[in-house]
């Protein structure tokens, strides 16, 4: 039975990480430490043009799938984006003295579900793209595992040169910055941003984060007008361009006598920094409406989300916990399969005092959402997929017994002890994992790891996909 709350490998993607939708910004380069000649450049410059047509040839001759079921197989992306250019060496005591000169950055930190957390990052680093500033990414931290789980590096989970080389900015991680075993408290300044979209918290959302690295926040309230919705509507979101607007100099400067708390430690009052632009919270962000991410045009997820693919040790581990649960014999392909996730635990609660089999959809509405993919694959891509995997947060014995009289399976996570050899967080990270290399795929309406799930089948393998409604009897009916 799978826990988490919230490998199809599609051969025909492109081996190019050129991406066909790139957002008009400044391209990122590597520091140079001194100026080269004029006639050094322009004979540099034929080479280099020279290398890139032999390398479009050879792209197209010798062209190979994105995907790498061997971490050793994956190929390693450094050079004009590689993320330590852009601080002065290894880890410092203090962050700052890890900060270039000539070098701006943007951060903030999570506190919600897992895959909310991971919707925050991608914001973080689009808002990093609109302001040309260098992002830098706490660890995850437990939320729906247990709470005594230790923090996880986003580098673990996503390929971090992957996406930097797709979206042309490095991408920093907390612990390339600060040490994480240093013991010194660093002041800072930033934005509080929350107490600027909702009036229930009078504070700062504040992250668990901050006190494992060390950091006293002076925070300063953002100015009203960053909302994207009109005052008086119930919404929490900030507007993307509101926000970026105060990481430049002339926004800044008018908005620095605003409401600060002092610092709870040093007790010291700090304006917003301006080098480490950095707000409180960034998940609810948008560019034109609440909740974009279930939008065709949500730039957060057309500009960055798209390109957060996994680690590849990550994938391999997921694809081998696939393959088990449909008994794949060794030395076969992994087979395509259809990916479900159903969510139903803290659903309940939408429930009301509705019973959950008259709340929830049944087996069989969503075997019908599984047969729609199933023809859809038949008629767009002339495939058979008889395979389905189902994820889900359920407990129920007997719910898990009916998916299997289906025929479908599910990672049984107990009998591989995954949690007990590789640690709390994987059995969140595989069911992710499994549910995007889905050839299809059926979610849960409302659910953001259906959404991010949904979006990631059609964007890497153009795969058909359903959202079953619930909530009443007959609520997905159509």
């Amino acid at each position: 039975m799978t826990k988490a709350s919230d490998g199809y490998l599609d051969s025909q993607r492109l081996a190019s990480y050129d991406d066909v939708e790139s957002p008009f910004i400044p391209m990122f380069r590597s520091k140079s430490s001194r100026p080269k000649d004029r006639r050094q450049s322009v004979t540099t410059l034929c080479i280099v043009l020279a290398g890139v047509s032999l390398l479009s040839v050879a792209a197209v001759l010798f062209a190979k799938p994105l995907r790498y079921r061997n971490a050793e197989d994956a190929p390693a992306y450094t050079g004009i984006l590689d993320s330590q250019s852009y601080v002065q060496g290894p880890p410092t005591q203090s962050f700052r003295d890890n900060l270039r000169n000539d070098t701006k950055y943007i951060t903030s930190w999570v506190s919600a579900g897992w895959t909310n957390d991971v919707m925050t990052y991608a914001n973080l680093i689009y808002l990093a793209l609109l302001t040309g500033r260098v992002p830098i990414i706490a660890k995850f931290i437990p939320s729906h595992v247990d709470s005594r789980t230790a923090p996880f590096a986003f580098g673990e989970v996503f390929d971090i040169p992957r996406l930097s080389q797709a979206i042309g900015s490095p991408v920093l991680e907390w612990h390339e910055v600060k040490d994480s075993e240093s013991e010194v408290l660093d002041d800072l300044g930033c934005w509080d941003l929350w107490e600027s979209v909702q009036t229930n918290d009078h504070n700062p959302r504040v992250s668990h984060s901050l006190g494992m690295l060390n950091l006293d926040i002076s925070w300063t309230r953002t100015p009203d007008w960053v909302k994207l919705t009109a005052p008086g509507v119930g919404d929490n979101h900030a507007s993307f361009w509101s926000l970026a607007t105060l990481g430049f100099p002339e926004t800044r400067e008018r908005n620095l006598d605003r409401m600060n708390y002092p610092s709870p430690q040093h007790q010291v009052s700090l304006p917003p920094d301006d080098q480490l632009l950095c707000f409180d919270y960034l998940y609810y962000i948008g560019a034109q409406n609440p909740f974009e991410w279930v939008r065709d045009y949500s730039p957060a997820w057309r500009f960055v989300g798209q390109h957060m693919h996994w680690n590849a040790s990550l994938e391999k581990l997921a694809d081998e916990h696939a393959r088990r649960a449909m008994s794949v014999p060794a030395g076969e392909a992994t087979p395509p399969y259809i990916s479900i996730h159903m969510r139903h635990g803290d659903f309940r609660k939408d429930c009301n005092d509705l019973p959950l089999d008259q709340c929830f959809a049944s087996l069989p509405v969503i075997a019908r959402r599984v047969a729609e993919v199933q023809e859809d694959l038949r008629t767009q891509k002339g495939i058979e997929v008889t395979q389905v995997i189902m994820t889900s947060d359920e407990r129920d014995p007997e719910w898990w017994a009916g998916v299997k009289e289906l025929g479908w399976t599910y990672v049984d996570y107990a009998s591989e002890r995954t949690e007990q050899v590789y640690g709390n967080w994987y059995p969140v990270f595989i069911d992710a994992v499994i549910q995007s290399n889905g050839a299809g795929f059926v979610g849960t309406h409302g659910s953001t790891m259906t959404t991010v799930a949904l979006r990631r089948v059609e964007s890497w393998h153009n795969g058909p996909t359903r959202v079953v409604r619930w909530g009443w009897p007959g609520a997905d009916d159509h």
